[in-house]
């Protein structure tokens, strides 16, 4: 006996409506059909993308423009010589006069 029994399928059936209750499973199954659906629909337009791009192909004689690399973000300058503080104006300092010796 293997998962095909119907028997192994009644009980996983009743474990799956004891847990989300019988209420929730056609919302379940209608959002499950939902995305089904527009999967299926993404992958149409995939495909429809992928012949279109095939279609629309340049020929090999025609020459192609190289890409063009993005901006590359400029790095920090810094000055190369150390930026000083100008002194403050001082007070004119008094010298100290000789005294005469005599």
């Amino acid at each position: 006996m293997g998962w095909e029994s119907p028997s192994h399928w009644v009980i996983i059936a009743l474990v799956v409506i004891v847990l989300f209750g019988y209420k929730k499973l056609p919302e379940m199954s209608r959002s499950v059909g939902r995305s089904l659906r527009i999967f299926k629909t993404e992958m149409k337009g995939m495909g429809q993308d992928d012949t279109a791009r095939d279609s629309a192909e340049v020929p090999a004689d025609e020459v192609r423009p190289e890409p063009v690399a993005p901006p590359v973000a400029a790095a920090p300058v810094y000055p190369t010589t150390p930026v000083v503080a100008a002194p403050a104006a001082e007070a004119p300092r008094e010298t100290p006069q000789q005294q005469p010796q005599g």
